[in-house]
């Protein structure tokens, strides 16, 4: 005979009518919310950094998960939520296909000009 644990997590909102916590498949935000990333420009800078992930069910939610998380000290001015799914990298296997053919291209890396004295700070 199996016996059938329920997890319950604090502010659960009891079943209509049951007097119980809803299951632990419907609460559980791991196995049902999407993975979102939550980038963060601080009030120094022009550029959002990668702060971190979490679970949400929506956009809205997570950028109010975000400000809570990563933002309660009030350093950020502006929050960007990506679902991670919609997130694509390059492949560091593949770094040498992607990054080589820069280094043929001798114009983009001015060591071969001569710089007059009067110029500073170049």
């Amino acid at each position: 005979m199996q016996i059938q644990v329920k997890k319950f997590y604090y502010g659960d909102i009891p079943d209509s009518g049951s007097g119980s916590a809803p299951s632990a498949k419907q609460v559980n935000p791991s196995e049902e919310w999407p993975l979102w990333e939550v980038f963060i420009r601080s009030k120094q800078g022009l550029d959002h950094k990668h702060a971190g992930s979490l679970h949400a069910a929506d956009a809205e939610m997570a950028i109010e998960n975000a400000r809570d998380v990563y933002t309660r000290r009030q350093e950020g001015i502006s929050i960007w939520v990506v679902e991670s799914k919609y997130i694509h990298a390059s492949k560091p296997e593949e770094s040498g296909m992607l990054y080589d053919p820069a280094e043929d291209k001798i114009y983009r890396h001015p060591t071969f000009y001569d710089l007059p004295d009067a110029v500073k700070h170049m």
